[in-house]
């Protein structure tokens, strides 16, 4: 824990007044957090900046991201912008010799993500991304039965999950129909999802998949308007983990419903399964369930020593808010210690790589190196 003096001053890009995840996840996180203070604020207008300093009560509001970058009193900058304005928004802060904490995905491909991680190594900056389904307390706590040996030798997992269910989505949700802004079932549930598991249980050697669009046609909540869709609604990727294991994983969105969330680990000497209401496993709270031999798995409770490490985030326990602020103490922590816990640029740059290859793959109907 650091001093009140050694404070980290934040500035986040991206606060609407009114709604989005800076407002919902990130602002909540780091007010519970006192190794942090908000100092300043930017948003897309004046008008909309000076509403968002008013609501969180920060006085330096800003409609011009250069101005916030350069404070003096600025040590980590938030980027939670739409994805096709990260790699503006981060260089921009990297140039400025600050520590970033960039909202997933990193950018709009595997280009982009490589091109700001290059540019973050290249300036000796903290950077972080937005992959916090890492420090749920069930996913550390699946580490730890694994490491200890719970299922053996791991043979193969699966994983199975809904993103949005239905034909309709909310206006502000629209641009994630477009396959060319870089946030839909692929980059986003897919990829969050995908990270837990290479996190959990390494890296792929090489993997099949296919990707289709089964719904073209969505219809906007508020408006009742149709719009194309052109990203994919159903991902599905089988391939061998580095490990020899047998990973099979198929997210999909626009179904009527079905399972939200289901991880399952089968090793030589038992199962671990993980369920959630839906693929977003960084936001919706985690069950673990485990089973030794052939017996129905029953739930393992999360041990307190893991839910309670940052106690100041137990007002947030089950909010949205939760595991960002998790992911929030881990970066002060690191910076700190000069450990490196929190997923960074370089993490967040092989997970698109990953995500790449699926797409590689879906296009050419062949196996392909990850």
């Amino acid at each position: 824990m650091t001093s009140a003096l050694s404070t980290l001053g934040v500035g986040i890009i991206g606060v609407s007044p009114v709604r989005g995840w800076a407002a919902t996840a990130h602002i909540p996180a780091l007010r519970a957090l006192p190794d942090y203070e908000i100092r300043a604020l930017s948003a897309h207008s004046a008008e909309s900046a000076r509403a968002a300093g008013e609501v969180f009560g920060v006085d330096a509001v800003f409609s011009d991201h250069e101005q916030l970058v350069t404070r003096p009193d600025i040590d980590v900058v938030a980027v939670t912008v739409k994805v096709p304005h990260h790699r503006q928004l981060v260089s921009a802060a990297l140039a400025a010799g600050k520590a970033v904490y960039c909202e997933w995905p990193l950018g709009r491909d595997f280009g982009d993500a490589r091109a700001m991680a290059a540019l973050a190594a290249g300036q000796g900056v903290r950077t972080a991304v937005g992959l916090q389904a890492r420090h749920a307390p069930a996913v550390e706590f699946v580490q730890e039965l694994l490491r200890d040996g719970y299922v053996g030798e791991v043979l193969s997992t699966t994983m199975v999950g809904l993103s949005v269910p239905g034909g309709v989505v909310v206006q502000p949700n629209a641009y994630m129909l477009d396959k060319a802004n870089g946030a839909n079932v692929l980059t986003i549930a897919a990829g969050h999802s995908l990270d837990i598991l290479n996190h959990v249980l390494g890296e792929f050697a090489d993997l099949s998949a296919v990707s289709d669009l089964r719904r073209p046609l969505i219809t906007i909540e508020e408006t009742g308007e149709q719009i194309t869709k052109t990203a994919a609604d159903q991902i599905a990727v089988i391939g061998t983990l580095t490990s020899g294991a047998t990973a099979c994983i198929h997210i999909r969105e626009a179904v009527a419903g079905g399972t939200g969330f289901l991880w399952e680990i089968n090793g030589t000497g038992g199962t671990l399964r993980i369920t959630a209401d839906a693929a977003y496993p960084e936001i919706y709270p985690l069950t673990v369930a485990g089973a030794h031999g052939r017996d129905e798995p029953a739930e393992l409770a999360v041990p307190a020593a893991l839910t309670q490490k940052w106690p100041a985030l137990s007002n947030l326990e089950g909010a949205p808010a939760y595991n960002v602020g998790r992911a929030y103490a881990a970066f002060a922590a690191d910076i700190g210690n000069g450990t490196h816990t929190v997923p960074d640029f370089a993490d967040a740059a092989r997970r698109h790589e990953i995500i790449a290859a699926i797409e590689r793959a879906a296009a050419s109907g062949e196996r392909v190196k990850a």
